[in-house]
């Protein structure tokens, strides 16, 4: 449960800034980070009340669009579904992915999709993938008014390169490479760190040596916050369950039964019944 309630004396909500997420480093007493992807305006409605941060992610390409991996998401795609989750939250602060493609060129071309992204969706920022390969492109987004959302440890948009989804941080160099990354980009301005899929020795490190949060997806319970993808926490998404996904509800089973039911009803004549019907009265439909 999220335990920053902003609100101004009017009784509306306020919306959570960077500089809100930016503060809430648990050694200095601030609650963990609580956030989840959101994709859809109905999604954000929901999670609005319970999360700090909704992130739309490029996940939304699996998740959404059946993609093998995040590489072929587009920054148009990406757009279009931060323009929906900022419809519907009202609270969470909203940060948008930069798509494979749209920032490792140059920090100049990064600057041109992530500043036609605020823009067009109104978001707080950009979160962008890497490690000190990205720090200069971070410097050059953050001095000229892009707050940059740091991801270091597995990294998707690099699957090609590692071959699969793999764990980082096995062995002692991976692990000081990560942890290395993570301190540049700290350094470079990154507001926050996703630490994804490493060891948690290896995301324990980073949360204790550097300054800004940290939001452990397959990382440690001691990072400053927790990410999870929507659809894999409420079973929505099943081709496959990562080790750090815990299901809280399985939805995707309940919908399959609801369509069962409703084919079941359908396939009878028991729906549409009158009350699902204008104009029709009940003992047509029985003499039917």
């Amino acid at each position: 449960m999220s335990t920053l309630k902003s609100v101004n004396v009017d009784g509306e909500v306020k919306r959570l800034t960077v500089p809100d997420i930016r503060a809430r480093k648990r050694r200095n007493g601030a609650a963990p980070l609580v956030c989840l992807t959101a994709y859809t305006v109905i999604t954000a409605r929901l999670l609005d009340v319970h999360t700090d941060l909704l992130l739309v992610g490029d996940s939304l390409g699996m998740v959404l669009y059946g993609l093998d991996t995040t590489v072929g998401v587009t920054l148009d795609m990406m757009i279009a579904h931060g323009q929906a989750v900022m419809r519907g939250a009202k609270r969470s602060c909203v940060i948008v992915d930069m798509p494979f493609g749209s920032y490792q060129e140059s920090p100049e071309v990064a600057f041109r999709n992530a500043a036609r992204i605020m823009k067009e969706v109104g978001c707080a920022g950009v979160k962008i993938e890497g490690g000190a390969e990205m720090a200069s492109t971070v410097t050059f987004l953050t001095k000229r008014g892009i707050p940059v959302l740091g991801h270091v440890g597995l990294m998707p948009q690099q699957v090609n390169i590692a071959g699969g989804f793999k764990t980082r941080g096995r062995s002692q160099d991976d692990a000081q490479s990560i942890v290395d990354d993570a301190k540049i980009l700290a350094k470079a301005g990154v507001f926050g760190l996703v630490v994804e899929g490493v060891l948690e020795p290896v995301a324990r490190r980073i949360t204790d040596d550097v300054d800004v949060p940290t939001i452990g997806i397959g990382g440690s319970p001691v990072c400053d916050g927790q990410i999870l993808v929507t659809e894999d926490m409420v079973g929505l998404f099943n081709d496959f369950k990562p080790k750090f996904v815990k299901r809280y509800m399985d939805l995707g089973g309940g919908i399959a039964e609801a369509a069962r039911l409703y084919a079941d009803d359908v396939k009878s004549g028991a729906f549409p019944g009158p009350e699902h019907c204008f104009g029709m009265k009940e003992q047509q439909h029985n003499d039917d």
